[in-house]
């Protein structure tokens, strides 16, 4: 396994709208070793989720996880979650915003609304069908990375850009109010 390099905002493939990938595709040695990667990339860098188009694959792979996280301690954990070719099938009139950043973006935080409750379908890294349905932090994070699949950034949401502040500031006074 291999750490990856991180697209940062500007690069192209982050414009993108992601390919999809076929079932025969994602069960092959590489892609399968670009999941992998991809795991140890968001790891590394104390990611709650990556998107392919985050290590300059312009592909339909998400996943998010959250186990002990620096970035995001008060949050409760989230399994590894693997998503292939999602698509967002519901979600709720029902907005909520929380502070969100990004590993393409450093540094910088902003306060973003987000639908409440969502639901996913999406394949499994063995191309299995799987349906999520989440009303919490998964929910929030799922919107999030399928941005990038969408080639679009969470700073495309904001609506208050007074809002928007450095990691350390975030930290000093604004993390005791996010969800």
């Amino acid at each position: 396994m291999a750490i990856l390099k991180i697209a940062k905002m500007g690069h192209p493939v982050l414009r993108q709208i992601a390919k999809q990938v076929c079932k025969g595709d994602l069960l092959s040695e590489p892609i399968q070793r670009l999941i992998d990667d991809m795991i140890e990339t968001m790891r590394e860098m104390d990611g709650a989720g990556i998107a392919a188009p985050q290590v300059h694959e312009s592909l339909q792979i998400m996943m998010i996880e959250l186990n002990q996280n620096p970035r995001y301690p008060d949050k409760q954990p989230v399994p590894l979650t693997i998503l292939i070719n999602p698509v967002i099938v519901e979600k709720s009139e029902e907005m909520v915003s929380a502070y969100e950043g990004c590993l393409s973006i450093d540094g910088i935080r902003a306060l973003v609304p987000r639908h409440h409750r969502v639901v996913v379908e999406a394949m499994d890294r063995e191309g299995n069908p799987l349906r999520i349905e989440d009303e919490g932090f998964l929910a929030i994070a799922i919107q999030h990375e399928m941005d990038h699949l969408e080639g679009k950034f969470f700073l495309e949401h904001v609506v208050d850009f007074s809002s928007l502040c450095h990691e350390k500031e975030y930290w000093r006074y604004h993390a005791q109010t996010s969800l």
